[in-house]
């Protein structure tokens, strides 16, 4: 493990971003909340903002932190690389606070992977042809190597 005990405590931030390729019916399931498993997006959020927590355990050499706030957004919307049909894409996006020596930017990718994961687990009896994709780190800010803010495209 880097040795941080030299650092200054800072504040930390970074926001996550993923996506779930999905049938139109699946998509459908998920709104209305009839899935066999219960109420996906619900479940999702708490299955995300439970792995920021755990992301030292899952990641060799991550360091523990104290993780102070998440904030979890599940968004169904538009996406021309879809290919359009019968395909819908759910947008996962994590933003994940801290004060501390290391940055937040494992607890945010980790915890968009779990909600993905999360989605796919729960809906999987209907759509094995879900695919999780374009998860990455969009922004961060806090320490020494400064701000990050993924370029518009």
């Amino acid at each position: 493990m880097v040795d941080v005990t030299g650092k200054p405590i800072t504040s930390r931030t970074a926001t996550a971003r993923g996506k779930v390729s999905m049938r139109r019916h699946t998509a459908e399931m998920i709104r209305a909340g009839t899935a066999k498993k219960g109420d996906v997006l619900t479940i999702a959020r708490i299955a995300a903002i439970s792995a920021t927590k755990l992301t030292p355990m899952l990641i060799p050499l991550c360091h523990g932190i104290s993780v102070e706030a998440v904030d979890v957004r599940f968004l169904f919307k538009d996406d021309v690389a879809s290919g359009g049909g019968d395909i819908e894409v759910l947008h996962c996006e994590v933003d994940v606070r801290s004060s501390g020596k290391t940055g937040v930017e494992m607890e945010a990718l980790t915890a968009v992977m779990v909600g993905c994961l999360t989605v796919y687990d729960m809906c999987k009896s209907v759509d094995r042809a879900m695919t999780i994709h374009d998860v990455r780190v969009t922004a961060k800010s806090g320490g020494a190597s400064g701000d990050y803010s993924e370029p518009l495209q």
